[in-house]
């Protein structure tokens, strides 16, 4: 088990807002790397034991990997196809949900009853556990920093300042003191490099004619947020106002997203080249109105209040029954045992109360 498992295990905990077991058994053997993990454990309330190696140990674990087994044969067979790590664990955690209301075996309740119960027993830390790997690193010339052979882009302002770089399983955050200035996607093959456009707009402003051919515009092609919206506004603007000033229009357009939404953001776009108003003001204006439409649009759905999943089964069971009819039960009966009354002229037996 190394970081990512406690990453993972770290991510499951608070989903399910308590761990799950009181113990756990790892497989493996004490080696450095187990550190961290063990360390996750004892923060969570979780007193961590290796199993015995060998067929000796074999049976320590079986309740375990069935059911992952299970999961992997239900649900990973055949292998889902997907774009990221982030659409995948998001699956997955839907499976999860439809999986909470399985029963096991001839158990009469499912598995979200049952866990609702054991959930109180052991509460979350008030602090979460950081599971990630720290790392200080120097921002180059090309506003980027290398994590592990793979490069990462951060803002064009810090180049050359020293920030702090917390590697997950899944994804980068670089810190510059306490403020979050870059989160990407964690890179799985070595010698790749990550680029946000959003990192070099305030660079590509003075420079825009290294816009077309830049790199982090390819990779903002590849992943869904420089959309053919943009291009066809692009053109247009550059039709109208020239080469340099219509790329300089849409980089003012894209830093704009950083207080809009993408999505009315596009909306904004789309508006204005129908209408044919080619400048960044009045994408804002356009933007703005798909914003104030969607809240107008958005049903105010008022919140229900909590309720347990935890049901009786002798309640359900006799749901179920109809109506009993019979009279009450009565011990009126029992008065016939009663002693009768003795006649008061018979004389008094010795030993015997009057």
């Amino acid at each position: 088990m190394l970081d990512g498992d406690a990453n993972w295990a770290a991510q499951a905990y608070t989903r399910m807002e308590s761990p799950a077991r009181a113990d756990i058994q790892i497989s493996l053997r004490p080696y450095p790397q187990l550190q961290l993990q063990n360390r996750e454990f004892r923060e969570y309330g979780i007193d961590a034991v290796y199993c015995l190696p060998g067929i000796e140990g074999a049976h320590e674990k079986g309740g375990v990997e069935g059911q992952i087994g299970w999961f992997r044969r239900n649900h990973m067979v055949p292998v889902p196809e997907v774009v990221s790590l982030a659409q995948l664990n998001a699956m997955i955690e839907q499976w999860d949900e439809e999986d909470e209301q399985r029963r096991i075996g001839s158990r009469p309740r499912p598995v979200s009853e049952y866990f609702a119960v054991e959930r109180p027993l052991l509460p979350l830390p008030d602090e979460p556990f950081e599971t990630g790997r720290l790392f200080s690193l120097r921002v180059d010339r090309f506003s980027q920093i290398s994590v592990r052979t793979n490069r990462y882009s951060v803002p064009v302002r810090l180049i050359g300042r020293t920030l702090r770089a917390m590697l997950h399983a899944s994804e980068l955050v670089v810190y510059d003191g306490q403020q979050e200035v870059a989160r990407h996607e964690r890179l799985i093959a070595k010698g790749q490099t990550r680029l946000d456009l959003d990192h070099y707009l305030e660079a590509l402003v003075r420079k825009s004619g290294a816009f077309p051919g830049a790199t982090a515009l390819e990779q903002a092609r590849s992943a869904g947020k420089f959309t053919p919206v943009h291009e066809a506004w692009w053109e247009a603007a550059k039709a109208a106002h020239g080469e340099r000033d219509g790329t300089r229009a849409l980089i003012e357009v894209l830093l704009m997203g950083r207080h809009v939404p993408h999505e009315h953001l596009v909306a904004g776009l789309a508006s204005a080249l129908r209408a044919g108003a080619l400048t960044a003001d009045a994408v804002a204006l356009e933007a703005r109105k798909a914003a104030e439409a969607d809240e107008v649009a958005a049903p105010v759905v008022p919140a229900e209040p909590e309720r347990t999943n935890v049901t009786s089964l002798t309640e359900r069971r006799l749901a179920q029954l109809p109506p009993d009819a019979r009279p009450l039960p009565s011990v009126a009966a029992y008065d016939q045992l009663l002693r009768a009354r003795q006649p008061a002229d018979r004389p008094a037996i010795q030993g015997e109360m009057p």
